[in-house]
Parts: C-alpha cells; sequence; structure tokens
C-alpha cells in the first residue's frame, strides 16, 4: 500500500482561497475527505478533529497544517490534501500562515498498514523543498506524482544542490536516545522522531528515537543504549514507560517541541542539566522531577487525554 492509495484524486483542492477561519478550513478539508468515501458521519468526524484542535494546534509550523483525529465518523483510513497559496492563520505553533493542509482520518479500529503509511506522509512534508513543490503543483496529477516520487525516493528538488556524501565520524555509542507519542499516534509522533533525526544528523549527533505511535512502541530503546547514552529527550503528550530512565537525566518536553526546537532539546540534552529522573510507583512520563520541566497543568492534561479516544 502507498500513500496514494489513502488519498484520492477527488480529496485533493489546490490553489485555494483562504478559509475565514480555523474551523471553515477544517470542513472544507471534510468534504474532500468525504468524496474520497472515507467518512460515515462527517459531522461526527468534524466534531472530533474540532476536539483534537482544542487539546493542540496541528498548525505546526513551516507552512504545514495536519489536522486530523481518529474517529467512529470514519469509514476507512483516508487522506485529504488542501494547498493555500497565500497562506491563512491556522494558529501554527510559529504564529506564520499554513500553506499546506493534509487531513488524516483513521476509524477507531485502523489497521497497522494504513496507520505506518500515514505516518510515513507526516515525516515527508518534513522536507522543506518537497513542500514547496506540493505547494506550487498546480494540478492533482502532478501533486500525486511528486508524492510517488519522493515516497519511492526519486524526488529531486528543482535546482537543488547536490548532497555532501561525507558524514561525520560515527561514535563509539549513541549518543542521544529520544522517545516521541502523541494521543493519535498518527502524524506528530513522527514528525517529531523526524525532526529530531534531521538536526542530530546535520550535527553529526547520533540518535536513536523510538516512536509510540498508534501501532505500538518501535525502535524500541534497550536497557545498554539507556546506560550509554549522552543525553535523553522524552517529547511526548501521553504517558510513556519512563521507569528505565530512572537516575538518568531527561529532558521531558511536549511532542510539539520535537518537530520545533529540535537543536534546542539536543543541546539541553547534551549539556547534562536537565533534571534527574526519579521513578515513582506509577511507570508514566509525570516522575518527581517532571514538575521542573512541566507544569501541572501540563500533567493533568496528559492523564486526560490517555483516557480521550482522538
Amino acid at each position: 500500500m502507498h500513500i496514494n492509495d489513502l488519498l484520492k484524486p477527488e480529496s485533493i483542492a489546490l490553489g485555494v482561497s483562504a478559509p475565514a477561519s480555523k474551523e471553515a478550513a477544517i470542513r472544507l478539508l471534510a468534504d474532500c475527505m468525504e468524496k474520497g468515501g472515507n467518512l460515515s458521519d462527517k459531522e461526527q468526524y468534524v466534531k472530533d478533529v474540532l476536539a483534537r484542535e482544542a487539546s493542540g494546534t496541528t498548525g505546526l509550523g513551516d507552512g504545514i497544517a495536519t489536522p486530523h483525529a481518529k474517529s467512529d465518523g470514519v469509514k476507512t483510513a483516508g487522506l485529504a490534501a488542501m494547498t493555500i497559496p497565500d497562506g491563512m492563520d491556522f494558529a501554527a505553533m510559529d504564529g506564520n500562515p499554513s500553506r499546506l493542509f493534509f487531513m488524516i482520518a483513521a476509524p477507531n479500529g485502523a489497521n497497522d498498514e494504513h496507520l505506518t503509511i500515514l505516518s510515513s506522509l507526516a515525516t515527508m512534508i518534513m522536507d522543506p523543498d518537497f513542500k514547496e513543490a506540493l505547494i506550487a503543483a498546480k494540478t492533482v496529477e502532478e501533486f500525486r506524482s511528486l508524492i510517488d516520487a519522493k515516497e519511492n525516493g526519486t524526488f529531486t528538488a528543482p535546482n537543488a544542490a547536490e548532497e555532501s556524501t561525507e558524514s561525520a565520524p560515527a561514535a563509539d555509542h549513541i549518543q542521544i536516545l529520544a522517545v516521541t507519542a502523541c494521543p493519535t499516534g498518527i502524524a506528530h509522533t513522527f514528525m517529531a522522531a523526524e525532526s529530531l533525526e534531521q538536526h542530530a544528523k546535520k550535527r553529526g549527533i547520533s540518535i536513536k528515537v523510538e516512536t509510540n505511535g498508534s501501532a505500538g512502541a518501535k525502535n524500541v530503546l534497550t536497557p545498554e543504549e539507556i546506560a550509554a547514552a549522552d543525553g535523553i529527550i522524552v517529547a511526548a503528550d501521553k504517558n510513556v514507560a519512563m521507569s528505565r530512565f530512572d537516575g538518568h537525566r531527561v529532558v521531558i518536553t511536549k511532542v510539539a517541541d520535537g518537530i520545533n526546537k529540535a537543536d534546542e532539546l539536543i543541546d539541553r540534552a547534551l549539556a547534562g542539566s536537565a533534571p534527574i529522573y526519579h521513578a515513582s510507583g506509577a511507570d508514566t512520563a509525570e516522575g518527581a522531577d517532571a514538575s521542573e520541566e512541566e507544569s501541572l497543568g501540563r500533567q493533568i492534561y496528559k492523564h486526560l487525554m490517555n483516557g480521550v479516544s482522538h
């Protein structure tokens, strides 16, 4: 299965004029999703997408927005896409207009294959050249062809300079370990992982990122890796296994920071100034020293989110 198996031509809207509001944009995308035959109850799906937005914007910054939800209003997993070349205010994390929108719909019982495909798209659009090419696409056919090319490794950015094949000397151990997780486990989990990996690679820093997505934990960190790591980052908006980090310095933050503040998180992890995590009775992200990194309100939010289906 490929991304375009989930993104039907009728679910793509290009060159759209800026809607009047975030909800209006979400409804336009939901209309596209419905045209693709993915929804059984559009209003229920829109309600669930808006609930997801209320927990934290999916306007990720850099012109990208990924409104999404798991919902009983979804018949089959799918995608919808929309470009707004002039941009619109989608309450993005960086305050800038959003121009490229991918809406993700998953039924509450979505299978692992669908979730893996949806998640792969989330990492692909982190490539700025690919993002700009999609925004500039004039036809649905061109848009879908770009996705095919990116997915099969043949996408080439216009006028792209040849990248250096030289790499930094390999460390004798993995320097940074990270865990990413979000309530739905579809988009932000994997975008944060991709961002951390990209920024670490640019700096010649070895990193391993465990993703806690809808299909379960992948690339799981081992006790040996944890013992040898120079720094640990947990960028999560839901509970993840934390007792394994007992006695280690851990940077604990929200998943959005993994996307937008990757360099800062890496710096903090390597500086060795993060609080030492002490495991308590519950194996969750709220440890004894977590209060130094998170407000009480955020900890309450995480507990609530783990009991809410999005």
